[in-house]
């Protein structure tokens, strides 16, 4: 297409869910609990998708005291970490109790709007996804994968021991592989059905057993669009606690054009221009065209395409 002088992009923003000032204190976590009674104890409130912050914004406070937390919250604390000194927890509660928590003054919402919409301070989003992806992942593993026993949870929600078989099952990631595609001034975006109208992103898939980062890159790539990649190059990667990934973020280098899309995987995918690419970024496109916002790091990935930053 053809399009008006590239937009002025600003500073760079920042990545969301980054540079955490927690000390994780792995040597404490056998006997957090002793930390609950300290008078600088702060707890996040989460409540599966959602979390609960208090103040009246337009920057709220997600910190809660152990009193207040206790009296919201359900179950068993998380241990974070150490905030200069102070513990940080993570606690349960029931996102059905949304309108109540709401009629006594609390704002209630998700991580990602709390995100996009810098509803807390930069620091408090790192320990809010680590908590997140750890009831995410106590969630979904309340059983021995060993032998199917209830398992429990110890080190302050860091580890779960069976105590059939005396199996111990640790927290995990996910690595995902999320890149951007170029060829010359082009680069590769597409569209998943349950994206917003309009928006297009880089192309993200499961690194699996037996794989390096770059041959993830090459296979996801050739799989859901049908391109070819060569040189592939490590960018940055971010934490996505959706429900609990490490996102991988290449760029890399495209050796055929021609694109064979994989509709189980995806709704479309396209070239882009270089300029058109700068005007989503902006918001401005003239078709309303745009990419994800800055938390992401497929938006970070594209803005390195336009600022020429290339694999």
């Amino acid at each position: 297409m053809s399009s008006p002088s590239r937009p002025e992009l600003g500073a760079w923003p920042a990545l969301g869910y980054v540079g955490s000032v927690l000390d994780r204190a792995a040597h404490l976590r056998a006997h957090a609990g002793d930390r609950i009674a300290d008078p600088d104890a702060r707890f996040y409130l989460l409540g599966g998708e959602l979390v609960a912050l208090k103040g009246e914004g337009p920057v709220f406070d997600p910190l809660f005291s152990a009193g207040q937390a206790q009296a919201l919250g359900r179950g068993e604390p998380l241990f974070l970490g150490l905030d200069d000194g102070a513990p940080r927890f993570a606690l349960a509660f029931d996102p059905g109790l949304r309108e109540e928590l709401e009629g006594q003054g609390l704002k209630v919402t998700d991580l990602r709007s709390i995100a996009v919409g810098g509803l807390v301070l930069p620091r408090h989003l790192p320990p809010v996804a680590c908590g997140k992806a750890l009831f995410g992942w106590h969630g979904r593993h309340g059983f021995c994968a060993n032998c199917g026993t209830a398992s429990r949870i110890l080190d302050a929600g860091w580890r779960r021991d069976c105590p059939s078989c005396g199996a111990q099952h640790f927290p995990r990631t996910d690595p995902v592989v999320i890149m951007l595609t170029a060829a010359g001034d082009h680069c590769l975006l597409g569209r998943q059905p349950h994206f917003a109208p309009g928006m297009w992103s880089c192309l993200a898939g499961f690194v699996e057993p037996g794989e390096t980062i770059e041959e993830a890159v090459r296979r996801e790539t050739a799989e859901e669009a049908g391109i070819a990649t060569g040189r592939v190059t490590y960018r940055s990667c971010q934490p996505w606690p959706f429900p609990m990934s490490l996102m991988i973020g290449c760029l890399a280098q495209a050796t055929s054009r021609d694109i064979v899309i994989d509709r189980n995987e995806l709704e479309d995918a396209r070239w882009f221009g270089r300029d058109e690419v700068a005007l989503m970024l902006a918001r401005t496109h003239p078709d309303g065209l745009f990419v994800p916002p800055p938390i992401a790091i497929a938006h970070h990935l594209i803005r390195a395409f336009v600022e020429g930053i290339d694999a």
